[in-house]
Formats: C-alpha cells, structure tokens, sequence
C-alpha cells in the first residue's frame, strides 16, 4: 500500500506519476480506500464507500493508459463525490434518514463527466442533511453523524459539504465534489485547511444534484491546491441541455491549457474591511499576514468595501422560500419529523409561511446588489479577506446561537453568483486552520485561481498534514 507521502500529494502531481506510469491507478485506488476504511469513520467523513466501482474504473483506467490511451489529467485519480449527487444503482440519502434507502437509476451530469474523464469514484462524501435546507442547529445533524475536523476531532468540518472537507484534509482522496448554496464549500474548506472552489453560477451542472435553492446552488471541487481545483473545473464545468441554470455554451466552460495565462501579476487586489465585524484575534492577524505576503510577491492591495444593504436577509429569505419549494413534498407529508436536528423538523412549515412580497423584494435586493458589485469590479479584480471570522468550532456547539453572525461576503457573493476560492493561509493559537478567500466578478474563475495560485507559490499552509492516522 501506498503511503501518506503520495496520499497527500496534490492532483497535478499524481496525475503526473499516473501518466508517467510511476503510479498505478489500481495501487492507488486501494491505498486510498484502505485509508478511508480505517480513518474515515473515526471522522464520520464517507456516507458511502463504493470500492466495487472504484475498482473497476481503476482497472479500467489502468488498462486504457497502458494500452496508450491516456484522456487527461484525472485519468485513474480517486475522488469523493458528496451525497446529494446522484450516483446510479448506489445509495444517495442527502444526508438524511428519511432518504436513507433512496437510489436512482441515472447519474448526475457531474459524475458522467467525471467518469468520461476516467476518474475513479471512491464514495459518498457525508454531509448534513437536505444540505441544510430545513435549517439545523448542530453538528450531528447528518445520517452520518458530526464530521469530525482532522485537525481536531474535538471540533467541526462546518456544513454541509462536512465530509468533502475531512476526505480531502485526511488524505482520504486527493479532491471531493462539494456544493455551496451559502457558505458549503469555502466554510469547510477554511475550517478543514483545504483548498475549495465556488465556481461562477451557471458554470457546473446541476441536474442530478439535490436542489436547495435553485437560483443558488452551485457544486465544486475541494482540493489540495487552486491548480488540482482548476485542473477538475475544467473536467466539470460546461453547458448542460438538462440543466436550465447552466450558462451558454461559450460561457459555462472553464479550459485549462499550458498557453494560458494563470499569472496574478496584472490582477488589481482589494482587501475588504467590512467582510466581518469581529474575527478571532488570532485569526485577524494571520489573515493580514497572508495580505502582506500578497502585497509583497503578487500584486498591489488597496482597501476595499462591500456594499451595504440587507444582504444576509436577503439571502435567508430567498434560500427559504426556494428550499421550501424543492421540498415541498417532504415538509406536506410530515415526514420532516424523521429530520435528525430539531429546528428541520420545524424550518420547513415556518419557511412556507414567507410571502411572495418578501421574495420579491429579496429578488430586488439581488439586483441592486448585482450592480454595486459590478461597480466594485471596475475598480478591483479580486476582492480579499477571512474565509470566516472564526477557525473550527467544537462539535456540541449550538449552531444557531454560536455560530451565527452577519456574513455580507457569503451572501454577496451566493446571492450574485460570484466565484470564490477559499485557501489555508496559517493557523489560529489553537493549532486551527485559517482561511483566506478570493472573490471575483461572476465568470471570472480564472482570477479567483490565478490568485490563488500564486498565493501557495509563495506560502507552504497547503502542504501541511492534520494529525491524523
């Protein structure tokens, strides 16, 4: 079996070993499940592994690269795909028990692409229920339990892509398949000291994904680098006929070729004072620490704001009502009773009380921001700060009364559509994770990477190891 110092290694650098036939994709399939077999439930990071299945992709991804046909940089490379995705003849339980048993006979379009990559699904990553749709106030609020943080197992991988985050942070697969309606790919991302990618709305399919909010969902890679998130986005991203939201054809794709340019030397950097009113102290520092190294190696930093307005209730406002529609069926039948957290067995009726009026002027709300946010970019091509205010929380906190705050920069950022990246810039005096965020304009993923990317030339955060066996 392989050890941790290839486990750990980013895509780029295994899909080299793979192409250069100094790894085996078999090899390297059993290694990782061998590891998720014996970490993954100490994290409660997999709903469910499919060795079967990686298996025979690993084989035959073996197979067609010895015989000459090599199709690109995932070919043989294992990932997680998180449990709303559907996968077909195998469980997808949107991390519920009411869904526990629920299966489909197709497969989403993400995964389709991924297979016709040659990529090799280990399982489904855990997550928390309905991805929070019906609202939740702990952890453990998932048919797999909390996700516990490999960094400390006493604290949280944050929601509700929980799993993705402990998979890729344990070196359990070298990417995961997360989704983000607020918060669920940069939150475990910062908490788990991953790299996460939000792409642009529109970008990645969705048919086949469990819908929350449908004018909000979005799905993206959680990874070891900004090149291993570019390198799937690239695998993932496109028009889709099945999918409404997608962009047009011209739009939604994302190439990735040696010819481009991926320098962040020409990007104009804003560093937003108003992302949060108040981030750990300890936090705060190592976030404007990561700013100095960007001011002194990539590009020029000025100051920066987001624009004011009730974003946030905005925001809530529309993932409710939406969240209410998508799962009508459950809250009308009462079967939200069999919901694991107290506030989803109750969210559901309250949230189908919330007026047309109020939505529509959330929707108002969303235009308006849209421009400000437009006028912003004129000025900056990426804006900057925290990932989150705080580093992981312990797992019995009570979500709604600790980990509840203003989050302008989330719901900004969800509410238009805009990409954002989310990568480990150092560590609070606990020994947590910090995160540092990149957003920009919406279709620009390049700039978001760019970033990104040139950030982790410069720093070493994303190449540390949680203690974790």
């Amino acid at each position: 079996m392989l050890g941790p110092d290839i486990l750990y290694l980013p895509v780029s650098e295994l899909s080299r070993r793979i192409e250069s036939r100094r790894i085996s994709p078999v090899e390297l399939a059993e290694s990782y499940l061998a590891r998720s077999e014996r970490i993954g439930p100490k994290l409660n990071a997999y709903a469910t592994l499919t060795p079967d299945l990686a298996l025979q992709q690993a084989r035959k991804a073996e197979s067609e690269i010895k015989a000459g046909h090599y199709r690109g940089r995932l070919h043989g490379i294992p990932y997680a795909a998180k449990d709303l995705l559907a996968v077909n003849g195998y469980p997808t339980s949107w991390g519920a028990k009411v869904f526990a048993d629920q299966k489909f006979d197709y497969s989403a379009t993400i995964i389709g692409n991924l297979n016709r990559a040659g990529a090799v699904l280990l399982g489904k990553a855990a997550m928390i229920e309905l991805a929070g749709g019906m609202g939740y106030r702990f952890a453990s609020a998932s048919i797999s339990g909390a996700a516990r943080n490999p960094w400390n197992t006493g604290c949280w991988t944050c929601g509700s892509s929980s799993g993705s985050g402990a998979i890729v942070a344990a070196a359990l697969a070298p990417f995961a398949i997360g989704t983000e309606t607020w918060g669920s790919i940069i939150c475990p991302s910062a908490f788990c000291g991953v790299t996460g990618l939000r792409p642009t709305f529109g970008r990645v399919s969705r048919f086949g994904a469990m819908a929350l909010a449908y004018s909000m969902d979005k799905i993206g890679p959680l990874a070891r680098t900004a090149e291993d998130c570019a390198m799937v986005l690239a695998v993932i991203s496109g028009h889709d006929p099945k999918d409404r939201g997608t962009l047009s054809v011209d739009q939604a794709a994302f190439t990735l070729s040696p010819s481009q340019d991926m320098s962040a030397k020409s990007l104009r950097f804003g560093w937003l004072t108003n992302a949060w009113k108040n981030a750990e102290p300890s936090l705060a520092k190592t976030a404007d620490e990561a700013m100095r190294v960007i001011r002194k190696y990539v590009g020029k930093v000025s100051q920066a704001k987001l624009p004011e307005g009730p974003s946030d209730d905005a925001a809530n406002i529309i993932v409710a009502v939406e969240g209410a529609s998508a799962f009508e069926s459950l809250i009308e039948s009462g079967r939200c009773a069999e919901l694991t957290d107290p506030l989803g067995k109750i969210a559901g009726y309250v949230n189908q009380q919330i007026s047309a009026t109020d939505y529509l002027h959330a929707l108002r709300v969303r235009g308006i921001l849209q421009q400000r946010m437009a006028e912003l970019y004129e000025t900056f091509d990426v804006l900057m700060a925290p990932s989150q205010p705080v580093a992981a929380t312990p797992l019995d906190l009570d979500i709604e009364k600790g980990l509840s705050f203003p989050d302008p920069q989330g719901a900004i950022g969800n509410l238009c559509g805009l990409p954002a990246i989310s990568v480990p810039c150092g560590f609070t005096d606990k020994k947590l994770p910090v995160g540092l965020q990149f957003m920009a304009r919406a279709g620009n993923d390049r700039a978001v990477i760019a970033a990104a990317r040139a950030f982790q030339q410069h720093t070493n955060w994303h190449l540390r190891r949680p203690p974790v066996s």
